[in-house]
């Protein structure tokens, strides 16, 4: 069960666990915390979740690991948008989260608080439990990678349980403790699982549960929803559990009258103690409810959910807001990667997550020094140039020495060959080349009907003229080996 309030205006430090920025909870139960959360990726990729965190002592312990892990297994075979969907499961050191999609809405548990002076609408009643009887079908029905039947009963289904978002879609979350074929967590013998209020008798008994289990907690949530109040109370759980095995069971329309015999016959149906004498499937029982009732339409369910929890929705689509803008310079990080940032080490040698503040300084540190790579293009610019006016060079002078072939750009692989600029002698000289070495240049010669051919290299200019010339930043010299220029 997962306590929920107006979330808090101050928000506490985000937290950096992988790819995912943790923020302020959402609700706090008995084995986890639901926490505000971002996602984030490449080319500034980023998206609002939920993030379901195991407490520290239950992290720790394989059995809640084990529950985490086959939630998220589990529910990730479930797809329907009557069912929240889960995205992701990430464990760093003693944390372990449950990522899932984040949903603008508020709990059934909730509205049903806030319109405790007024009733739900009928309609607005029926269309809520026949989207949580479809998210429950669906469920049941989902099958593994094999193929295989999962034979998903969620055994928790409860006002508390689903949600109920702006966008007027019921959803149903939490398969922590639903029984399935094949799942690593298995009930010991005699335990029980769920919430007393809302527990089908065979689970009361602990005989086996199918998903007609389901279908009798849906319908004690239907109950109630239409009722405005608990369908079984009691001083104490096994007063509730007693009163589920033997009390009768008050007749809705004594409760509400405006229900009608049709919709009555329908939720008492669904109420039988008997697994036989209830609907065979959720399905089933969402059709009969539309049949008995027109349900209200998406549109409908949102304007009333809205109007029902005005304040907690406006305050969690503020805080939405905020942390969106405050995470959106650590969403930045090398592409948009928070795993990028680099993890703390703590004494022990145990790995700690990185904090927002780590966040921010590494945001700024990129801003203040160029990025390796850029260095790196900028000299493989640099050398590239150079290999170009080379090759040019000898491919405009046929009489020069060949050059050495390069180790990394082949000739087939250039430009045509770049012209020598011009120069004069009292413009640009060569700097004389180093020692032990003499300068290699080209005799005049000419063409049949051309101008005689420009030296390669012109004399030296007297020294009070002389400045170096860098347009050629190198000198060749007989043997045809380049020297560069100093100063260039």
């Amino acid at each position: 069960m997962y306590h929920q309030g107006v979330v808090p205006s101050a928000h506490s430090p985000a937290r950096a666990i992988g790819r995912y920025l943790l923020f302020d909870e959402i609700a706090s139960g008995g084995m986890a915390t639901v926490h505000y959360g971002r996602m984030t990726g490449p080319a500034g990729f980023s998206r609002t979740v939920a993030i379901k965190r195991l407490h520290p002592q239950f992290a720790k312990a394989p059995e809640f690991v084990a529950m985490l892990i086959d939630e998220a297994r589990l529910a990730a075979r479930i797809r329907h948008p009557n069912v929240v969907s889960i995205l992701d499961i990430v464990t760093a050191g003693d944390e372990m989260l449950l990522v899932l999609e984040y949903v603008q809405g508020v709990t059934l548990s909730h509205v049903m608080r806030q319109a405790s002076a007024r009733p739900v609408p009928l309609p607005i009643a029926i269309a809520i439990a026949s989207g949580v009887l479809d998210g429950l079908h669906a469920a049941h029905e989902a099958r593994a990678e094999d193929g295989a039947p999962l034979a998903i009963v969620h055994r928790d289904v409860s006002p508390q349980n689903i949600l109920l978002g702006a966008d007027g879609v019921a959803r149903v979350a939490d398969f922590g403790i639903a029984k399935a074929a094949g799942r690593l967590q298995t009930t010991r013998d005699g335990q029980i699982k769920g919430k007393t209020a809302y527990m089908a008798p065979e689970q009361i008994r602990a005989h086996a549960v199918d998903r007609r289990t389901d279908v009798y907690a849906a319908s004690v949530v239907l109950w109630e929803v239409l009722a405005g109040r608990r369908l079984f109370r009691a001083d104490s759980p096994a007063g509730v559990m007693n009163a589920i095995l033997e009390s009768d069971i008050p007749p809705i329309s004594t409760v509400r009258p405006e229900v009608t015999p049709e919709l009555a016959a329908v939720v008492h149906k669904g109420l039988s103690r008997d697994p036989a004498d209830r609907f065979g499937t959720a399905r089933e029982m969402a059709v009969a409810l539309d049949r008995a009732v027109a349900p209200a339409s998406a549109r409908e369910i949102g304007d009333w959910v809205g109007a029902t929890a005005t304040q907690i929705l406006e305050e969690r689509a503020r805080h939405v807001a905020d942390m969106e803008a405050s995470s959106s310079e650590a969403s930045k990080i090398v592409g948009g990667v928070v795993a990028d940032v680099p993890e703390k080490k703590a004494a022990d040698g145990e790995t700690q997550t990185t904090d927002a503040s780590l966040v921010s300084d590494s945001v700024s540190a990129r801003r203040r020094r160029p990025a390796a790579w850029v260095v790196i293009a900028l000299a493989a610019l640099g050398i590239g140039g150079a290999a170009l006016v080379f090759s040019g060079v000898h491919r405009a002078e046929p009489g020069a020495a060949p050059a050495p072939s390069s180790p990394t750009l082949a000739d087939s692989a250039l430009p045509p060959a770049i012209p020598l600029p011009s120069s004069s002698p009292a413009s640009s000289a060569p700097e004389p080349a180093a020692s032990g070495s003499a300068s290699a240049t080209v005799a005049p010669s000419s063409e049949a009907g051309g101008a005689p051919r420009r030296p390669a290299h012109p004399p030296a200019a007297s020294p009070v003229h002389r400045r170096i010339d860098c347009d050629t930043p190198y000198e060749i010299d007989a043997s045809g080996k380049r020297h560069w220029k100093k100063g260039c």
